[in-house]
């Protein structure tokens, strides 16, 4: 069966923690979903309009994470780390079931996710994936900061530069092709907050589950974490990351080029608005092995394989 077929997940995969913004106890189950479905999102301590679709223009708020609503008003947020998961594994249907409003933020990366996702295995349908190919150069600015998608025929590649006046040990720039490279360094990468920024995140409501435990805390150039930066690149790294899951909620994966710097989930949301709102700026493709990329074919191959 092909690789280029759709797939979900064999068997359910609990996550059970804290939100890390509502500071709420949170248990998250991941069940299998036919092929077409989609990623749904299932708030089961609400019993009705308690279903809530990822899209890009559902986004209700993007400060400091990634909130999606449906039509009634009904939210979850955070979504960003399970959603580079799933986009990175090619993960393309799934019912994601919450017993609270935010999901867990685990360590503060996605490493937890990806770990039992690739554990559980994966059921591959027969129903061919589509993608979304970005045809024309579209940018986005916000003041100093920027996103941009162009045209790249055979991959994804995410171009991120973060820049921090307050603490130089941030300012980073990496690349990554999705479906090319090792994504673990990705994966593994924490959020991050400077100190100075955690008792005002407390007074507007946030940042309420934030603990040591996931996420990474600077004092000027320190770092108040114990465990320290599980790789040279962690702070862009986990910019990246931040990034592939905001622009997996376009509903399918991307092939083009993604430029950004100091960005983040607003610039990202804004842009793929922008991107998406003219249908000449991009085209969705049925993939079938004549018109695959060969990175594409290439790393989905492996996964499968592995």
């Amino acid at each position: 069966m092909s690789v280029l077929n759709q797939k979900t997940i064999k068997n359910k995969i609990e996550f059970e923690g804290v939100g890390l913004h509502s500071g709420k106890k949170v248990l998250m189950t991941l069940f299998p979903a036919p092929p077409n479905t989609g990623i749904i999102f299932k708030r089961s301590d609400l019993k009705v309009n308690n279903l809530i679709y990822p899209n890009v223009f559902n986004v209700s708020s993007a400060s400091y994470c990634t909130k999606i609503s449906n039509e009634y008003g009904v939210t979850v947020s955070t979504v960003e780390h399970l959603m580079a998961a799933l986009c990175g594994l090619g993960i393309d249907n799934l019912l994601i079931d919450l017993d609270s409003e935010e999901l867990p933020i685990m360590d503060g990366s996605a490493k937890n996710f990806v770990e039992s996702l690739e554990h559980s295995g994966f059921q591959i349908s027969n129903q061919p994936i589509r993608i979304i190919k970005i045809n024309k150069k579209v940018t986005y600015t916000q003041g100093e900061k920027f996103i941009t998608f162009e045209p790249n025929k055979i991959s994804l590649e995410i171009d991120f530069e973060i820049k921090y006046k307050q603490c130089s040990i941030l300012n980073q720039r990496n690349k990554k092709n999705i479906y090319m490279d090792d994504l673990s360094d990705m994966y593994n990468s924490r959020t991050f907050c400077l100190f100075e920024d955690v008792e005002k995140l407390k007074k507007i409501g946030l940042a309420k589950g934030g603990s040591l435990d996931n996420a990474i805390v600077l004092k000027g150039n320190e770092i108040l974490n114990s465990e320290k930066l599980r790789n040279e690149y962690e702070f862009v790294n986990h910019k990246i990351l931040d990034c592939l899951g905001d622009i997996y909620l376009a509903g399918h994966r991307i092939v083009g080029k993604i430029t950004s710097s100091q960005g983040g989930h607003n610039v990202t949301n804004l842009g793929l608005r922008e991107l998406l709102s003219n249908n000449e700026n991009f085209s969705i493709i049925e993939l079938k092995e004549k018109n695959i990329p060969h990175s594409f074919l290439i790393k989905n191959t492996l996964k499968s394989s592995a």
